[in-house]
Parts: C-alpha cells; sequence; structure tokens
C-alpha cells in the first residue's frame, strides 16, 4: 500500500446509530457516532471504540454505550442485537458487509435494562421450564452410559450447539412482550435432552410441559426463527417433531380417560 492509499484509509470512518436508553422507564433516543475504520472491524470491536471515546458526531461527550458480550467468537449469545433491523450476533458481524450508518439497536422481545442491554430471563425461565438439563447423579460412578446411534449423535450435536441468544424469539411474529410463549429455542432444547438415553426418563414431563400456556400450540410456523439462527438449528423441524410429541400425548390422555370412563361405569 503506497502512502496516499494509506492516507485514505485512515482518514476513512464507520458511521454508526445507536439506541441510547438510561432505564426501561425513560424514553430512548439515537445518537450518532463516528470511529476510524479497521479493515475487519466487527462491530463490538467498534463499541468498544465508541467505549474508550463516546463522543458523538456533534462533539458531545456522552456516558458510554452499554451492551452485553464474552466470548467474542460466537459462543456465549450474549450480543445479540438488532443490526440495521435484523437480529444477529454483533460478534460476527464485519462492518465492511453492513450498509452505513450503521443501525444498532437492542432486541424488542425482551425487556430493555439499558441501551443495547436486555433482560432474557423469559428465555432462561422457559428453559427451566422444559427441564433443559440431564439429571445425573454425580456423588459416584454410573459407569459406561447406554450406546447412542450416530445418527442420534449428529443429529444431537447440531442441537446442543444452540447458544441462547435469543434470536429465534426476537425474530418470531408470536413472541411479544406481554405473552409466555416460549419460542423456538426451548422448544428444540426439550427435543435435544428427551434424545439423551437419560434425559428420555423425563421425556413426557418435558412434552407436557410444552402443552400449557404458552407452548407449543402458540406457534405460528413463520419460519422466521430458522432463518436467523446463527448456528442453522434446524428449528423448525424441532418444532415439527415435538408437536407429533404433543399430539401423542393427547390422544394417550385421551384414550385412558375414555378407559377411566368405562371402568368407572362398571359392567353392564
Amino acid at each position: 500500500m503506497d502512502t496516499a492509499q494509506a492516507s485514505a484509509v485512515s482518514s476513512k470512518t464507520i458511521s454508526f446509530r445507536i439506541w441510547r436508553q438510561d432505564d426501561p422507564n425513560k424514553p430512548g433516543h439515537f445518537e450518532e457516532f463516528k470511529v476510524p475504520y479497521a479493515k475487519g472491524a466487527n462491530v463490538i470491536s467498534c463499541l468498544m471504540e465508541i467505549q474508550r471515546n463516546p463522543v458523538t458526531v456533534e462533539g458531545k461527550k456522552v456516558a458510554p454505550v452499554v451492551w452485553d458480550s464474552a466470548c467474542l467468537e460466537e459462543v456465549c449469545g450474549s450480543c445479540a442485537m438488532n443490526i440495521n433491523g435484523r437480529v444477529r450476533m454483533a460478534c460476527s458481524a464485519l462492518v465492511d458487509k453492513l450498509q452505513q450508518p450503521i443501525t444498532l439497536e437492542p432486541m424488542k422481545k425482551f425487556p430493555v435494562v439499558r441501551d443495547l442491554t436486555v433482560d432474557r430471563d423469559r428465555m432462561f425461565e422457559s428453559l427451566k421450564r422444559v427441564k433443559g438439563w440431564i439429571p445425573v447423579d454425580g456423588t459416584y460412578n454410573l459407569g459406561p452410559g447406554p450406546r447412542q446411534s450416530q445418527k442420534d449423535h449428529s443429529v444431537m450435536y447440531v442441537l446442543s450447539t444452540c447458544i441462547t441468544c435469543g434470536s429465534c424469539l426476537e425474530a418470531c411474529p408470536q413472541v411479544t412482550l406481554d405473552n409466555d410463549f416460549i419460542g423456538a429455542a426451548p422448544i428444540s432444547q426439550a427435543r435435544l435432552f428427551n434424545m439423551h438415553p437419560t434425559g428420555k426418563l423425563n421425556a413426557e414431563e418435558r412434552t407436557r410441559a410444552l402443552m400449557g400456556p404458552g407452548g407449543i400450540q402458540d406457534c405460528g410456523k413463520a419460519q422466521n426463527c430458522v432463518k436467523v439462527c446463527p448456528k442453522e438449528i434446524p428449528l423448525t423441524t424441532s418444532i415439527a417433531v415435538m408437536n407429533r410429541e404433543v399430539s401423542k400425548l393427547i390422544i394417550k390422555d385421551i384414550f385412558f380417560k375414555e378407559e377411566e370412563q368405562k371402568a368407572s361405569a362398571g359392567p353392564g
């Protein structure tokens, strides 16, 4: 790179429009910033630059922008936000591939805490609801577990890559701030743990958890979730699989109810 090219690159800037909101009870607004261009920069690195020098394009010194991030390699899921109107991970969003000014907003399906940070408790509570874990007694050696087929391994591995970022809930038209729909991620995790040899012991309990208010019946089949998933998890397939499991339980309940009614009626 010659001197002229180096000078052009050094004078190049990246423009941002960032949503600012001091707390959930105060109105928000946009502030504009410019940061020096760096080849290969992602949104997080630009936010770090703004944090070091939080001065707007008008020259006003403001409070540093607040956002969530941890791993910076699309593993923790914490930096999900709306970037140019689409939910995605800020750590893997490269500025060279984004139209400027780059608009950053918090996810709208979760309560705002401050600026770009949101409260994702609803998602974590939904994972508790479907018991998104394997209950194992770790006080002694349980020995080798049951063998699993390679086919099941392949499916479960993909499902296990969920990073609970909340992108699927953000993109879902059925999820709103004032309803209880659990969304695609917990449904897919219920499928994952129901496939596990030990998890199968609680499979019916997980499936029944999807039958209550805000459960799988609230899914509108929009399929937006699978389009925005950063790990390309087949969420719609998981929803279809768990829909079948729910249907089986409903039929089972109807059958047993009829048998109980016949038994209580007695002979004749």
